[in-house]
């Protein structure tokens, strides 16, 4: 697993999100063509559990909370970047999302929750912020960011 292949199996998710709004209704659509019981989903959780056996997917941490950006804006993906926290019961730094962030939560432990929502896909919108929150164990989370953009603010 590389980046690069990474990035090859992002490319039908990259399709249904271009040019859309980050609503509910996004939110909807990512879940019904990308279902956690489904083959996508399940190639992306082993992707990503691969890579950070490799070494390059969450190789930096900070206050308990492993992360990385491991695909940069790419006008392959829309001009998404990708980034993919592992998180354990912790509540992350706050942000806002300037464009908004797709999340694909991805638990590692059978009860896992981020920000109160099980397996599958999470979107918010443009200018939306929040504490990342993973409770009831240890779930990755890969997001995607319109043009990478990520605000971490004091609150």
């Amino acid at each position: 697993m590389t980046p690069e292949n990474l990035k090859g199996l992002l490319e039908p998710v990259g399709e249904l999100i271009a040019g859309r709004s980050l609503d509910e209704s996004l939110q909807r659509d990512l879940n019904e063509r990308f279902p956690p019981t489904g083959d996508q989903y399940r190639t992306l959780f082993e992707a990503c559990q691969a890579a950070i056996q490799a070494g390059w997917m969450c190789k930096y941490e900070a206050g308990g909370i492993r992360y990385g950006r491991v695909i940069k804006p790419a006008p392959d993906l829309h001009g998404y970047s990708v980034d993919v926290v592992d998180m354990a019961d912790i509540k992350g730094p706050h942000h806002r999302h300037p464009n908004g962030e797709i999340d694909l939560i991805m638990p590692i432990s059978p009860d896992a929750q981020f920000d109160g929502h099980g397996a599958g896909w999470l979107v918010y919108s443009a200018g939306s912020a929040h504490y990342p929150t993973v409770t009831q164990g240890r779930a990755l989370v890969l997001y995607l960011l319109p043009n990478g953009a990520i605000e971490f603010t004091r609150t």
